[in-house]
């Protein structure tokens, strides 16, 4: 594999990964849009708790994809980058 096929897929994945973050972020907001962060339920209503509970668990699901998504983003980032400067270091310094 030459260095210039290692940094094209760095970046495919790189944009791949990014892609699956921003899109999780979208839904994460749209998921959550119609909700408030505090209900205040009367006993009529009770039943509605219920799913407010399941919106809540399916948020947090959704928010550490977010989180470990963001972070795989930023960590492949910085390899590439790193890798491209690499790349350039040794090009222009003969090496």
């Amino acid at each position: 594999m030459s260095g210039a096929s290692l940094l094209t897929f760095l970046e495919v994945v790189w944009v791949a990964v990014t892609a699956a973050f921003v899109a999780l972020t979208i839904w994460k907001t749209f998921a959550g849009m119609r909700e408030d962060d505090v209900v205040i339920l009367d006993p009529l209503e009770a039943s509605k708790a219920n799913e407010q509970q399941k919106l809540i668990e399916k948020m947090q699901r959704i928010t550490s994809f977010v989180k470990g998504f963001g972070l795989a983003s930023l960590v492949l980032f910085v390899v590439t980058g790193v890798f491209w400067v690499y790349r350039g270091v040794t090009a222009y310094g003969g090496g």
